[in-house]
């Protein structure tokens, strides 16, 4: 599957690189991403960019609270020009920090709801949460029990030992789905929600990309993902059932320009990169996330927002109250 895969990406940039002519350079320099995208996603888009531009680009991929925490803590003498990924509420923390610049890229005419009204993060794909489920070892493990068809119905004391969803205080993935309880039952009910949720887990993993990917090999049952993570798998052959509970959430993942980078003029012209058409059409390919350019065909695999019953969510609020909420994680959950 790994070689697959990589001829999988290989073949695309080939595509994208025989299907347009090169721009001319004019933006001879360097570029350093921080990304949370996936290795084989970053490496493409990065890629991609170098053969349009010229920019060469060096990138550090690692996990959403080690790179959020890092553009932070860096936030005095920036290294890097551009983070790469993750949910807009963690891009507003990082903002809110002061380690964003305002940048407005006028390369696509996208929704006013997928970039910040100040400029500090542009998003480049729609996100959603979901219920991934292994068929396969669901049958075994429970024979003649429905489903799950609920955030509630997670809950059920069975599945203990056969359910993964992300920490919380290391996966962007893992925040968005303890904010969205809380916002969604109350702040209250939400916390006695997980309460009797996360003992059932089996593991917290720190990667939003871990999940499908323990389910789809069947090592558990159920885990909550991205529906595109679990899609990705679902695709390949995966006995990987998708399921979208009512009230789920839908997030922006963002790319923002690091405040002081050293390569700022560079870091613009990336923005203007994820939103263009090529960009976002190379992303959905690979990812099955939903894109923000209105100009994008998608296939009959993609999975669309059409119809899904979304939590109101808040995610500047989420972004704000981050630390308190990861304090109170640690204090009364774990």
């Amino acid at each position: 599957m790994k070689k697959t895969l990589i001829l999988f990406l290989a073949l695309s940039i080939a595509a994208f690189a025989l299907a347009a002519p090169a721009q001319e350079s004019g933006g001879a320099g360097e570029l350093l991403v921080y990304s949370v995208v996936n290795e084989d996603e970053t490496q493409a888009l990065t890629e991609l960019f170098t053969l349009r531009t010229g920019i060469q680009v060096r990138y550090i991929r690692a996990a959403t609270g080690e790179i959020i925490n890092r553009v932070i803590a860096e936030k005095n003498a920036p290294q890097a020009d551009i983070l790469l990924g993750g949910a807009e509420s963690l891009h507003i923390s990082a903002a809110n920090a002061g380690a964003l610049d305002a940048y407005v890229s006028t390369a696509a005419d996208v929704p006013d709801y997928t970039r910040a009204r100040d400029g500090t993060w542009t998003g480049f794909c729609v996100l959603t949460l979901g219920i991934g489920v292994n068929e396969e070892r669901f049958k075994e493990r429970f024979p003649g029990k429905s489903l799950p068809s609920t955030w509630d119905d997670l809950a059920d004391p069975d599945y203990k030992g056969e359910l993964i969803f992300t920490d919380p205080l290391k996966s962007s993935t893992g925040y968005l789905f303890l904010q969205s309880q809380l916002q969604g039952r109350g702040e209250e009910q939400g916390w006695e929600y997980f309460k009797k949720l996360t003992p059932l887990a089996a593991q917290l993993p720190a990667s939003g990309g871990a999940p499908p990917q323990l389910i789809g090999r069947g090592e558990y049952t159920l885990c909550v993902a991205y529906v595109h993570a679990l899609k990705l798998y679902s695709s390949q052959g995966f006995p990987v059932k998708i399921i979208i509970p009512p009230g789920t959430v839908g997030e922006i993942d963002a790319v923002s320009v690091i405040k002081g980078g050293p390569n700022r003029a560079n870091a613009g012209k990336f923005v203007d990169f994820m939103l263009s058409l090529e960009a976002q059409e190379l992303f959905t390919s690979l990812s099955h996330t939903i894109p923000v350019n209105p100009g994008v065909k998608q296939g009959g695999d993609a999975v669309s927002a059409e119809g899904l019953d979304l939590l109101d969510y808040d995610s500047e609020k989420a972004g704000a109250q981050r630390d308190a909420v990861l304090a109170r994680w640690q204090r009364d959950v774990l």
